[in-house]
C-alpha cells in the first residue's frame, strides 16, 4: 500500500471516528422561557402559594371590622387600608385569591375534562355522535357567556358548586371545539393509519396516538381558558352574583369598595390589581411559550 493510499484511508477513518460519539437518546424537551416568562411564574406561582397558606399569614380575619373607621388610609396596622365596613384590605385580598383563583382553577380543569372527552369522542367516533354533540356544543356556544351564567345563577342560586359548574359548562364548549379540532387532524395523519393498519383499537389510539400529539396545543389553551373563567367569575361577582359576602373574592371587593374612590382611597384598587397581575402573567407565560414573529410552538421546545 503506497503512502497515498495509506493518508486516504487514514483520512475516511478519522471521519467515521466522528460519528462514534453521538448521544445515545435525544435529551429531554424542556420549554424554554424569556426573562419576561419567567417573570410572570414567578407572578402566578406567588398567587398560587397566597391560595395555599394565605389565611395562615394574613394579618385579620376576612371578615373581622378591625378599623375605626370605612377607608381608612394604610397606616402601620393595615397597609392597604381598609373597606368600605372597615375591613383589612389587604386581608381580603389574601383571603379572596383563594375564592378566585380556586373557583377558576376548578372550572377550568372541570371544563377541560369535558371538553377534551366529548371532543376527541366525536372526532374519532365521527357520524351520529359526532353531529348530535356538535350541535348542543353550538347551541351553547350561540349564548353570550355572561347572560347565561346570570340566568343559571337567577335560577338555581349562587354557591360555589354551581359557580364552578356553570362556568365549566360555558367554557368547556370551546375546549370541546379545539380538542375535536386536533383529534380530527390527527385521525388522518400517517402514524395513525399504521395504528388502524396493526390492529390497534380505538382506546389505543387515543391513549397513545391522539392525546400526547394535542397534549401541547392543549395545554397552551389551558392558561388562556383560566384567563377567561377568572374575569367572567369576577364579572360575576362584580354584579353581585358570585361568591356571597361575607365571604370575600376579588370582584365583590371592587363593587364593593367603588364609592370608595370619591374619597380617595384604593381599596377598590387592589383588587383589581390582583385581578391584573394575576391574569396578565398568565397571558404572558402563554405568549412566551406559543408561536412568536411568526414562529412556531415546536421552536420553543428543545
Amino acid at each position: 500500500m503506497t503512502e497515498e493510499n495509506k493518508t486516504k484511508e487514514e483520512e475516511v477513518i478519522a471521519k467515521l471516528d466522528t460519528f462514534d460519539e453521538l448521544p445515545d437518546a435525544p435529551p429531554k424537551r424542556r420549554i424554554k422561557l424569556s426573562w419576561v416568562g419567567k417573570i410572570s411564574v414567578a407572578v402566578v406561582a406567588f398567587w398560587l402559594v397566597i391560595c395555599i397558606i394565605g389565611p395562615s399569614i394574613a394579618p385579620y380575619h376576612e371578615m373581622d371590622m378591625e378599623g375605626d373607621d370605612s377607608f381608612l388610609d394604610a397606616y402601620d396596622n393595615f397597609y392597604l387600608g381598609t373597606d368600605y365596613l372597615g375591613r383589612d384590605t389587604l386581608s381580603r385580598i389574601i383571603y379572596g385569591a383563594r375564592n378566585t383563583i380556586g373557583i377558576s382553577l376548578a372550572s377550568t380543569l372541570l371544563a377541560y375534562l369535558m371538553g377534551i372527552t366529548l371532543g376527541i369522542l366525536a372526532a374519532v367516533k365521527g357520524g351520529w355522535i359526532d353531529m348530535g354533540i356538535s350541535r348542543v356544543n353550538d347551541a351553547i356556544l350561540a349564548l353570550p357567556t355572561i347572560m347565561l351564567g346570570l340566568i343559571v345563577i337567577a335560577a338555581l342560586g349562587s354557591s360555589i358548586a354551581i359557580l364552578v359548574g356553570t362556568a365549566a359548562v360555558i367554557y368547556a364548549t370551546s375546549v370541546f371545539r379545539i380538542a375535536r379540532a386536533l383529534g380530527q387532524d390527527i385521525m388522518v395523519q400517517d402514524f395513525v393509519e399504521a395504528a388502524k393498519a396493526r390492529g390497534e383499537g380505538v382506546w389505543w389510539i387515543i391513549r397513545a396516538e391522539v392525546l400526547p400529539n394535542a397534549a401541547m396545543p392543549l395545554a397552551t389553551d389551558f392558561g388562556l381558558r383560566l384567563v377567561f373563567v377568572v374575569l367572567f367569575i369576577s364579572s360575576l361577582s362584580f354584579l353581585g352574583l358570585g361568591v356571597q359576602p361575607p365571604a370575600s373574592d376579588w370582584g365583590s371587593m371592587v363593587r364593593e369598595n367603588l364609592q370608595g374612590l370619591t374619597y380617595g382611597s384604593y381599596a377598590a384598587i387592589w383588587p383589581a390589581f390582583a385581578i391584573a397581575t394575576f391574569t396578565i402573567a398568565i397571558n404572558l407565560i402563554v405568549d412566551d411559550i406559543s408561536a412568536k414573529s411568526g414562529g412556531s410552538l415546536a421552536k420553543k421546545m428543545v
